[in-house]
């Protein structure tokens, strides 16, 4: 078996466990925020996050695995590391420290690592590209929502 596929899903779990634990302990905060009409229901956007997460894990796997050891390797495995503490990070700015601002500002930068990362795994695996356009879509689609969610409470 090859480590870098438990290294990998490893990064993700614990991304994933971070993000959803300081967002678990303050949904009565979120619940009480006056939210767009548009809000997915908190089970639908687990379920979008469960798929984003695998898709990521598949992603950066077949990339891993296909591409050669260079400095775009190596660069695109640290925008990884990056893109997952920006995604952990947005759930404590907005969750944990209530910093809805902020966290809009953060979620761009995550934005522009996720499509980043598109583009740079596109050359080695198209496949491993396009497995990230739901990551893409969805960070814009949530930084939208807070947005809003950020006009209607001040």
């Amino acid at each position: 078996m090859k480590y870098y596929f438990i290294i990998i899903a490893i990064f993700i779990m614990i991304i994933s466990f971070l993000g959803s634990g300081v967002t678990t302990s303050n949904l009565d905060w979120y619940n009480n925020l006056e939210l767009p009409a548009y809000t997915p229901d908190g089970s639908i956007i687990g379920i979008i996050w469960t798929i984003i997460f695998i898709l990521l894990f598949l992603s950066i796997s077949i990339y891993y695995n296909r591409a050669f050891r260079n400095k775009r390797f190596y660069f695109v495995l640290i925008l990884f590391v990056v893109n997952g503490i920006l995604n952990a990070l947005w759930s404590f700015l907005f969750f944990g420290a209530h910093l809805i601002g902020a966290a809009i500002l953060e979620m761009i930068i995550l934005e522009i690592t996720t499509i980043s990362l598109i583009i740079l795994i596109r050359p080695t695996s198209k496949l491993a590209s396009i497995l990230l356009y739901l990551y893409a879509i969805w960070v814009g689609f949530a930084t939208i929502l807070a947005y809003n969610i950020l006009t209607l409470n001040i």
